[in-house]
Formats: structure tokens, C-alpha cells, sequence
């Protein structure tokens, strides 16, 4: 057992490579800050036990869904735990060992069997909901079941449990007995969960992380509108309906018992969320004092970024945290079908152009290949289209043209997210580049709510319109290779909407590489498959790497506890509080 143990938990240490990559390592809190710049990469700063007063965020775009079984954005993973526990959770600190498994509602980490293909979990008694009714592990199970086997009425979150649950087909919105037939999950008791799996799964634990794990009453659920007012399990529950586009309000769950609960301060009395505030308007409030935290945790506008840096007497309120997320642009391979037209695009691109528009040094660095330099089996020296001081090889790029057949060029759209200004600037910078080789680009803006549901994650969308390209951003589920590639790389990923697998990548060899990891219990070995699976990537030119992304994040002096969680890739909201008169 303590091998098999030390095979999830250990990947502490891919942390520590993420942190070392962030500036250094933990030193810890309590030390002298005043004016050092991006102290919250690596400690706790502004460290309190002050409880009260309202936590203030606002967000330019929305949530893609508050219901914690249908979502996929990273700071809404972070958010949702105000009010949604999950089985294991990572370990609420900085440093080294912040992407550590630990238990939140289990009572220990889960057992597997030999082959890893049958995990078991306790969880602690006497967990309650908001109106004081006891969590049993029957809660869990039909919040994972919902979530992944529910007939498409959810389309956005990840699909790792219908993916490797041992679950013949399932609809648990059809019948009588939502859960009659359900049995890749046993609960033999109240407190115990077995999961069978398809395949041996290693990493299966990180899955537990997940707020797919968080209970759901079957009693309660209203399938889509569940999300306007979600059950809490967590320190708060909703004050009122969650309004798409205007608010989300949350107050303290009485029912919450902090001593069950290693993972969240639940330090103000409220959380107030304002949805759909223009960024340059969030970025002013900030410094001002009026709200406290950008929800979408990837940091401040270009406009803002520059007055800042400029800005002295700031410099000891910025943190600029390596995110562990790749900036890149997904090349949809339906639309653009021969692959040396994608290549073309590949030599074409001024990488130092879209640097320079994500932020330049502040934004990150030029990424050339697929994987982050903290993940293992990474090769940040890869780079299949090189070019002098990478502004593109136009003379490669008119080769490949030629090879496939298209030598002046062709037509097509790039689709962003219209709330997300540095998407917008990298696909202008990518959109200029191409049309030195007569690619003519034309950007297209959507909501970023709802892009991967019904736009460049629609399959039906991407070909009515023409979207021959999409810019977007991935951070690792949990820092392996499987952790970050899998869902944007496997075909067994695409979906015909909430499709994260944009580029539609469906390459048999790719597919087997990642079947293969998935029984490979031996790190090392692990490491060199995702190597192998990123040159494939590189060479079937799908995804065309922008930057491996810095954020540049403000944060006031009211705001307590502040600190960078890589898990995450923002600041670890479970941890806030305010100190303010």
C-alpha cells in the first residue's frame, strides 16, 4: 500500500518543479513584505484570523455554470467550494507541496486494489446540507451520475468518471430509480464508496478532486435549474437564485462544521459576485478598493498591466505567478483538413507578435511545443517550426501551401472570447502574421460563457461558420501529462458541443499513447509517453502553442491570507478574508 500511496501523493514534487518555475520555493509567512514584488507566488500574504465583513469579486463574463456537475473553468472549480465539497481536495498552502492530495469529505485517502482498477472510499459521518440533513455516500454517487451519465442534459464539465466508470449506458433523469442499474459505483453503507473501473487508472485519485464529487440530494435536483440554486454542502449556501449575467450571492451555512473541513477558513460572513463587468472597469475597482477579487483569477487587462508595472509605489501589491496554463490556438482539423495547411499556419505564425500581445516578458514565455516546462515529460527545447527570433518561416509556410494545394492562400475565422482582451489581441497578432502568406483571417467574437457550449466547441457551430481556428487556454486538471493533455488531445474527448478537444484531434496513434499511460504505473515511463504524445500533437499540427502564461494579479491591502494555488492557477479563494473598517 504505501508504494501505490506514495503514487498519487508524490505528485507534490511536480508542484514543487511548477513553483521553482514560479521563482523559488516556499519561505513561509510572516516575514517582512512590505514592497516585494510577487511575494504571493510563494507565501501567505497579509496573514489573519479576522472573520467578517463581505468578500467582493466581480467577473466580465459569467459562470459557465454554477451547478458544480456541469463546469469546466478553472476559477469556477476554485469558487464552487464555497459552497460544494468534493471527495479529496489539494493542501491549502503554498510552496512545495500545495498540489498534495488530501481528504475533504473522505475521512482518508481512497484504497486501490493490485491493478488499480477498483478504488475504495470512506467519508466522514455527520456531514450536513444547509438544512441540516446528514451526506451520505449514496449523495456523492448520484452527484458523479448526474453529472456524466444524464442523456446530454450536461454538456460542459470533464468526463474522466463516463470515461473510465465501469457504467453500461445510463440516463438518471429516465425512470423511476435514478440509480437502478448504476453500479460502477457501490455504497455498501453509508459511508463507503467502491468505484470499478473500465481500465487500470493510476491518477484516478486527482479525479476525486473534481467538483463533480460534491453530494447532490436526489430529491433536490432540477436537472439544468438545479444551477440557480444549488444545495450547499460547503461553510455558504446561496442568498436567493444565482442570476446569470447579473449576481451570485452567498451567506454562511449554518449547518457547516468547520471541524470536519480542512480546506476552508470561511472567514467573511458574505460573498457577493457582480457578473458581466467590463475588465477595465474591474481593473479600476480594484485599485480603488471597491471589490476585492477578479473572479477569472487570470489577472489584470493590458491597459492596467502596463500602468501597474510602471508604478512603483504598487510593485509590493503585484504577484506575477508562472499559471502552469498554455495560451495557444487550436487549429480545427475538420475544417482544416490537410495537414500541411495546418503546418503552414504552424511556419506562418509570428510567435513574438502574439507573445508581445499576451504581455510579453509580464504575459510569459514563447511556448513551442505542447506541455508546460513543470509537467514531466515536457521538452521545452522542442520546437518542429522553427524560425529567426520566431517570427515565422514564410518561405516554409509557402511550401506547405503549395503541398496541399491551396499556394495563394486561403479563407477562414478565428473565434475568442469576447470578454478576454488578451484573446482578442493574440488572435489579431496571429490574423496579421497569416496574411503575409495570403491567409486571410477574419476574427469572430463570442461570449466566454457559453464559447466551448455553442461555439468553437460546437461541432455543428465550428462548420456552419466556417471556424477554422480558435484561441483558447488549458491548465492541468492535476499536474501530469494525462492531468493537462488528455481532454484537449484524445479523440475519445470530442464532444458534439461543450467540446474541449477544440482542434477535434482524433489520431489513432495519439489515442493509444494515452490508453497506454493510463496502465503504466511507473512515473518515468509515463513521463516519456506524454513526450511522445506531444512531438505527435506538434507534428499533426493541431494546436499551435502561444505562450506559457504569467498573470499579473493585483491585490490590496484589505485582502487577507492571499497566496498563489497552483491547483488552480489563481489565488486560493478557500484561504481569503477582509480586514478593512
Amino acid at each position: 500500500m504505501r508504494k501505490r500511496t506514495l503514487g498519487f501523493v508524490a505528485l507534490g514534487a511536480s508542484a514543487s518543479l511548477l513553483l521553482s518555475a514560479c521563482g523559488g520555493a516556499a519561505t513561509g509567512g510572516g516575514s517582512d513584505s512590505a514592497g516585494t514584488f510577487d511575494l504571493g507566488s510563494t507565501e501567505v500574504v497579509n496573514a489573519s484570523d479576522k472573520s467578517g465583513g463581505t468578500l467582493k469579486y466581480a467577473i466580465a463574463g459569467d459562470f459557465d455554470s454554477t451547478d458544480p456537475g456541469n463546469t469546466y473553468y478553472a476559477f469556477n472549480w476554485n469558487f464552487s467550494r464555497y459552497y460544494a465539497r468534493t471527495l479529496l481536495a489539494f493542501n491549502p498552502e503554498p510552496g512545495e507541496r500545495a498540489t498534495e492530495l488530501i481528504p475533504d469529505m473522505a475521512a482518508e485517502l481512497p484504497e486501490p486494489n493490485d491493478d488499480f482498477t477498483k478504488w475504495t472510499v470512506k467519508i466522514q459521518e455527520g456531514l450536513k446540507y444547509e438544512d441540516g440533513t446528514e451526506i451520505t455516500s449514496e449523495d456523492i454517487k448520484y452527484g458523479i451520475a448526474r453529472a456524466n451519465f444524464n442523456g446530454g442534459t450536461f454538456n460542459l464539465g470533464p468526463q474522466y468518471f463516463s470515461t473510465h466508470l465501469d457504467q453500461d449506458d445510463h440516463n438518471v433523469f429516465e425512470g423511476e430509480d435514478p440509480l437502478a442499474g448504476f453500479d460502477s459505483i457501490e455504497t455498501p453503507d453509508d459511508y463507503t464508496l467502491v468505484f470499478h473501473l473500465k481500465d487500470s487508472f493510476s491518477e484516478f485519485p486527482n479525479v476525486l478532486t473534481q467538483p463533480q464529487t460534491a453530494p447532490v440530494p436526489i430529491d433536490a435536483d432540477r436537472g439544468e435549474l438545479y444551477q440557480e440554486k444549488v444545495v450547499s454542502s460547503g461553510p455558504y449556501k446561496f442568498d436567493g437564485e444565482y442570476e446569470p449575467g447579473v449576481k451570485l450571492h452567498l451567506e454562511r451555512n449554518e449547518h457547516w462544521d468547520p471541524d470536519t473541513d480542512p480546506v476552508r477558513r470561511a472567514l467573511p460572513d458574505r460573498i457577493e459576485v457582480e457578473i458581466g463587468v467590463n475588465q477595465d472597469e474591474i481593473d479600476e475597482r480594484l485599485l480603488s478598493g471597491e471589490i476585492d477579487v477578479d473572479l477569472s483569477g487570470t489577472g489584470v487587462g493590458p491597459a492596467m498591466n502596463a500602468r501597474l508595472l510602471d508604478d512603483e509605489s504598487v510593485q509590493g501589491n503585484l504577484d506575477n505567478p508562472f499559471s502552469g496554463a498554455l495560451r495557444y490556438v487550436n487549429i480545427h482539423t475538420p475544417i482544416i483538413e490537410d495537414v500541411a495547411c495546418r503546418q503552414a499556419i504552424m511556419y506562418a505564425a509570428d510567435r513574438d507578435s502574439m507573445w508581445r500581445a499576451w504581455g510579453g516578458s509580464e504575459g510569459g514565455e514563447i511556448a513551442t511545443n505542447l506541455l508546460p516546462p513543470a509537467i514531466p515529460g515536457s521538452n521545452p527545447d522542442s520546437d518542429l517550426y522553427p524560425s529567426e527570433d520566431n517570427k515565422g518561416d514564410l518561405a516554409k509556410a509557402e511550401e506547405k501551401l503549395e503541398e496541399c494545394g491551396e499556394a495563394d492562400g486561403f479563407k477562414t475565422n478565428i473565434a475568442v472570447r469576447a470578454e478576454r482582451e488578451k484573446d482578442v489581441q493574440t488572435a489579431e497578432a496571429l490574423q496579421q502574421s497569416l496574411a503575409r502568406v495570403g491567409i486571410e483571417v477574419d476574427v469572430k467574437s463570442y461570449p466566454a460563457a457559453d464559447f466551448f457550449g455553442q461555439y468553437a466547441g460546437s461541432q455543428d457551430f465550428v462548420r456552419e461558420n466556417n471556424i477554422g481556428l480558435s484561441v483558447s487556454g488549458w491548465g492541468p486538471d492535476w499536474p501530469t501529462g494525462y492531468g493537462f493533455a488528455s481532454k484537449i488531445t484524445h479523440g475519445d474527448a470530442i464532444m458534439e458541443t461543450g467540446n474541449f478537444n477544440t482542434a477535434e484531434i482524433d489520431d489513432p496513434e495519439i489515442n493509444g499513447l494515452w490508453d497506454q499511460a493510463l496502465k503504466t504505473e511507473d512515473p518515468e515511463e509515463r513521463a516519456d509517453l506524454y513526450e511522445q504524445i506531444d512531438t505527435l500533437v506538434m507534428e499533426n499540427a493541431a494546436i499551435l502553442p502561444v505562450v506559457f502564461d504569467k498573470a499579473l494579479i493585483y491585490r490590496s491591502d484589505e485582502l487577507t491570507n492571499v497566496y498563489y494555488q497552483p491547483s488552480y492557477m489563481m489565488y486560493d479563494f478557500m484561504a481569503l478574508g477582509v480586514d478593512r473598517d
